[in-house]
């Protein structure tokens, strides 16, 4: 799913979550009923469920046992390095996040090599960069087959923006924020409405949008250039990223809530703002998080600027699962096109399968919960086209602290120089580590 605490459930069940990871930290113990159990370890929603009661009804010696941590990647990645450090403790599945696949890759020997068990004869069933993506340096490695890509729009409250005296039609709504400029300019007629409602969630999660979209128009990259070198103080792309989520702050448009906290999913069920930076896994979250009151409440139009891609994974089978024949076979049916198809449906990550995204169940698609929006046709319409960023060593981390340097800004106890100077410093940190 997306890059950090992406897709996810509701924050509330973070803390019952990871005490199930701690305590659950063992792969693949067999039903005792003569059933091969094969553990899951996901991050949030993927929307596996029922394919994975189609693969038990069509592998009846398979029992298949999911495990995550809901919401947060930050809790997910750590206890994931420790099982593979440790070679005990993984699933027999793993999902990996974009934004960790370098640093996993620098260890391909914890994996078991897709390659030596057919994957090859798949390559064209996936978009050809998300391919990339899975494979070592030197291409002699896949350790991933992909799952999803971001995508980008905005998702937006309706009944809210009536409240403000906005326009409601999605097509409507799109064409009164062509650029972020735009969009800062609807958010201030917005806050003055006095609704009761901030403009947006989290400036957060704005920023990454920003961020991704501007790197992917430009260098294809933005902490970390291609040849690994931090470029956080270089890239005019953050800098850029940076500067517009400060007049997106200065102006007075967003809710403070932190992403992925117990506020943050409060915040959607007492609609607190109208819109949300919202990659296509991100219909799941919304819809998860507001409750079914508020189904018909939420629409999307498109996003600020040109584009973007925020999210996507990979599935991978670590060397240490007792049972990797069939791990792998699970793999490849999660991912293949009725997978990509099956996830989709259930919670709305977008295809990275060419196929997949061709097939009527994805170009006709429509999303009640979202006013009947042709969630198909937006998301997908550019997917084979997306311009994916590149996620260097120490990604996650890294964006960890220039995230937090918002997050000081946002709640006023940082300028947004000093913020600045905080998220460079940090950042050379994280990454020196």
């Amino acid at each position: 799913m997306g890059t950090f605490p992406r897709h996810r459930l509701a924050a509330v069940a973070l803390a019952a979550a990871g005490a199930l990871l701690v305590s659950s930290g063992c792969s693949s113990d067999d039903a005792g009923d003569g059933k091969i159990t094969l553990t899951v370890d996901v991050f949030g929603q993927f929307g596996y469920e029922q394919l994975y009661q189609e693969y038990m009804d069509a592998n009846p010696g398979v029992k298949i046992v999911e495990r995550g941590t809901g919401g947060n990647l930050d809790e997910y990645s750590p206890k994931l390095t420790q099982w593979l450090a440790a070679g005990k403790g993984a699933g027999d599945v793993v999902a990996i996040e974009e934004g960790l696949m370098v640093e996993y890759k620098a260890n391909p020997d914890n994996f078991v090599n897709l390659l030596d068990h057919g994957a090859a004869e798949l390559k064209g069933n996936f978009l050809e960069w998300k391919w990339n993506q899975g494979l070592t340096a030197d291409g002699q490695k896949l350790i991933g087959l992909g799952t999803d890509v971001g995508g980008m729009a905005m998702c937006y409250r309706t009944d809210l923006f009536a409240k403000a005296g906005l326009p409601t039609d999605r097509e409507e709504v799109s064409k009164l924020w062509p650029t972020w400029e735009g969009y800062i300019a609807v958010g201030e007629k917005f806050k003055a409405a006095n609704t009761g409602a901030s403009f947006l969630d989290a400036a957060t999660n704005t920023f990454n949008t920003i961020v991704l979209q501007t790197a992917g128009n430009a260098q294809g990259y933005h902490y970390y250039d291609t040849g690994d070198n931090l470029v956080v103080e270089s890239n005019p792309a953050v800098k850029q990223a940076w500067d517009i989520t400060m007049n997106i702050i200065n102006a007075g448009l967003s809710g403070k809530y932190g992403s992925w906290s117990e506020e943050w999913v409060s915040a959607f069920k007492q609609s607190k703002f109208a819109t949300i930076a919202c990659p296509a896994w991100m219909t799941g979250v919304i819809e998860g998080n507001a409750g079914p009151e508020a189904k018909g409440k939420w629409d999307i139009a498109r996003v600020p600027g040109d584009g973007g891609n925020w999210g996507g994974s990979h599935l991978a089978v670590p060397r240490q699962s007792k049972h990797q024949e069939e791990a792998i076979k699970l793999v490849k049916f999660l991912t293949s096109a009725q997978g990509h198809i099956g996830a989709f449906k259930a919670k709305g990550p977008l295809p990275s399968s060419p196929q997949a995204l061709d097939d009527p169940a994805i170009t006709d698609a429509t999303n009640a919960y979202f006013s009947e929006a042709p969630v198909g046709k937006i998301f997908g319409a550019g997917a084979k086209t997306l311009k994916p960023v590149y996620m260097g060593p120490k990604n996650q981390a890294v964006r960890t602290e220039v995230e937090n340097a918002v997050r000081t800004v946002e709640l006023g106890q940082r300028n947004p120089d000093q913020g600045w100077q905080d998220a460079i410093a940090n950042a050379k940190k994280a990454a020196a580590k």
